[in-house]
């Protein structure tokens, strides 16, 4: 028993020093990134499953607004020799799982709920990042992104009225 403890806290050691040593910059970069992957993937999955083509187009301006943002990310990282992550996390991994057993009504009604939730937290992190960043390419590309961001919440907020779908 306690060689199986240690093992698990030598394991995990590595994981602590390394998220340590990650500046919240490098945090930042990080989450975006997995942002923008779950949001291309959602995209894809909301023009694929849904019959409604106000929340297909939507699908499609996350799939190919998200992607761009998703490249220049990854030029910037690259840059300054952050690895980014290749995958959503596993909670926006698990949402895509649960999006995927719905259909019709209940699919668009959840997806625009996640949406709008997504989008307002994203919003709330990229402004963080945009006005107490400490590093200035972080911060143009927070601050570069946020119309974008705004846009989607803008038009999501639209469809979810248009829908009669009650985001709160």
């Amino acid at each position: 028993m306690k060689s199986a403890l240690f093992l698990c806290m030598a394991l995990a050691l590595p994981l602590a020093a390394s998220a340590a040593d990650s500046t919240p910059d490098e945090s930042f970069y990080k989450k975006a990134a997995e942002g923008g992957l779950a949001e291309v993937e959602l995209g894809k999955l909301a023009q694929e499953k849904s019959s409604n083509s106000s929340v297909q187009e939507f699908g499609s301006m996350m799939v190919s607004d998200h992607a761009a943002a998703n490249e220049k990310l990854k030029t910037i990282a690259a840059s300054k020799n952050v690895k980014l992550p290749t995958r959503p996390s596993i909670g926006q991994m698990a949402t895509k799982t649960k999006l995927k057993t719905l259909s019709g009504d209940t699919f668009d009604d959840s997806y625009i709920k996640g949406m709008i939730k997504d989008h307002e937290e994203d919003i709330k992190e990229f402004q963080k990042e945009a006005s107490s960043g400490q590093d200035p390419d972080a911060k143009a590309f927070a601050a570069a992104t946020l119309p974008t961001l705004k846009a989607h919440l803008k038009k999501i907020q639209e469809i979810a009225s248009a829908q009669g779908v009650n985001a709160s």
